[in-house]
């Protein structure tokens, strides 16, 4: 049903070699890794749109643009004489089949959960720094490997699962949601105290209590960053309709009270209901 690859990537190779290369595209040229780090950026959050709006097309499409950062970063190492893209894929095969004894060396009977696997991965990594001798000021902790520069909402949610697997973990979700209470309180007292603003205790409380629910999100299977952009979505669109709605009764927004935008937004959930 499905081509081999092969001859295909090989093209997206010579084509990426082309544009790089004297007398190719000026742009392409010019680019380093950092220059392409907002474009790696852009891309990825185009790729979870199109798996959110359950196309395979477009999905095919963005992953596609998404491989070719990957490819377009590794022509620039190669150029270096650091790596070449065969080195990386040759790596993450390597690892892949490391990582996973439980599938390439599974002994009989051998059967694991999902949580074990995740655990087992946690182990694994632990062994292979240790074994590459690292030194103490260098090696790396459980949490280490989480990129800072993440969305906050999604580094909260790695940070918890990567936590989860080495044991450090809520027994039951009912357990997170007393916590969210505790701390939807912490933030009342500073509100009520007026204890607000940047670099506030209110901040900080906030902040608890924003980790404490990607906490929750785990727990409950859901990942958070895709949970809230469709709540974005969902607010959004409501919100245009009821704008629309005002502007087809010649008025604005801002010439409505809040009484007469609450009714509209009760109507809008009622109709998309």
């Amino acid at each position: 049903m499905f081509d081999h690859p092969g001859a295909k990537f090989e093209r997206l190779l010579d084509i990426m070699r082309a544009l790089r290369a004297p007398g190719g595209c000026p742009w392409d040229r010019e680019q380093t890794h950092a220059s392409l780090r907002p474009f790696v950026l852009e891309e990825t959050y185009e790729v979870l749109e199109a798996i959110d709006s359950g196309s395979p097309a477009h999905l095919c499409e963005e992953l596609g643009d998404f491989l070719f950062e990957a490819v377009f970063l590794a022509q620039i190492s190669e150029e270096r004489g650091e790596f070449t893209i065969s080195d990386a894929i040759a790596a993450i095969c390597d690892k892949l089949v490391r990582r996973h004894p439980h599938v390439f060396e599974r002994q009989p009977g051998e059967t694991l959960t999902s949580g074990q696997v995740i655990e087992r991965w946690e182990t694994l990594k632990a062994r292979e720094r240790a074994a590459a001798g690292l030194e103490p000021k260098k090696s790396k902790t459980t949490l280490s490997g989480v990129p800072k520069t993440l969305p906050s909402l999604l580094r909260a949610y790695e940070i918890s699962s990567r936590a989860a697997a080495v044991g450090f973990e809520w027994a039951k979700a009912v357990d997170v949601l007393d916590k969210i209470e505790e701390e939807v309180a912490e933030v009342r007292r500073e509100v009520e105290s007026g204890a607000t603003g940047h670099l506030s205790r209110a901040e900080e409380e906030m902040g608890d209590l924003l980790f404490a629910i990607a906490n929750l999100s785990r727990k409950l299977g859901i990942e958070p960053e895709s949970a809230l952009r469709r709540a974005n979505e969902k607010f959004t669109s409501r919100f245009d309709t009821m704008e629309r709605n005002f502007g087809s009764r010649q008025q604005t927004l801002s010439d409505a009270t809040l009484e007469e935008m609450e009714a509209e937004w009760e109507r809008v959930k009622a109709a998309a209901s």
